[in-house]
């Protein structure tokens, strides 16, 4: 655990950055690591509005998997909580963040459910580039002092461990669920939807 701590520490040192960073660059980093995530309910969003029964099947249950994925990162932090890099003096903090544990990676954790999700339920351009989206994610959060490098694996780990958990039960009850959110888009909707601003 001793070899595996101090390899976390060197990469993030490897990928943080000092206070001699262009100031362009940071605040790339910025909105990639704060910003960026807002593009996924956007996304849910869109693959629900336009797509088929099947297509939003695949949207909630990607939807689900990050969902399940952050509330497995908060168990794991009760069970095994880990400093974040500022909390231990380590490299330069660009932007503030409380000090609460940083394994796993929620940003991350949510950027692989959802891509992981769309790639392997055949929505696989989305998929990739929801996925790349959360690479940039992750190398903005590290950049930023907020995260270790392991975190970002941690998170896919989860989220991937999660899409197998999910899979089995969402071919039982996924139908079902999209039958129910279905009927309560159109019934909280239904004004919109008979005026054809939204889709059926």
């Amino acid at each position: 655990m001793d070899r595996l701590e101090a390899l976390n520490q060197h990469l993030f040192l490897s990928i943080n950055s000092d206070s001699s960073a262009p100031a362009w660059l940071v605040q790339l980093a910025i909105g990639l690591g704060d910003y960026l995530i807002y593009l996924i309910p956007l996304l849910l969003v869109g693959l629900w509005l336009r797509g088929d029964t099947a297509q939003r099947s695949v949207a909630l249950k990607a939807c689900l998997v990050a969902l399940l994925g952050v509330a497995a990162n908060q168990l794991i932090a009760v069970v095994w909580p880990h400093p974040r890099p500022f909390m231990i003096g380590l490299g330069h903090t660009w932007i503030p963040h409380a000090a609460d544990s940083s394994f796993p990676s929620d940003h991350m954790t949510v950027f692989a459910g959802i891509g992981l999700t769309l790639l392997f339920d055949g929505l696989s351009g989305w998929g990739s580039a929801t996925l790349l989206c959360g690479l940039a994610v992750a190398w903005a959060r590290v950049f930023l002092g907020v995260h270790f490098p392991l975190d970002m694996v941690g998170a896919v780990a989860v989220a991937a461990l999660i899409y197998l958990l999910a899979a089995p039960l969402w071919r039982k009850a996924g139908s079902a669920c999209v039958q129910l959110a279905e009927a309560l888009y159109r019934r909280l909707l239904a004004g919109p939807i008979a005026a054809g601003w939204l889709p059926r």
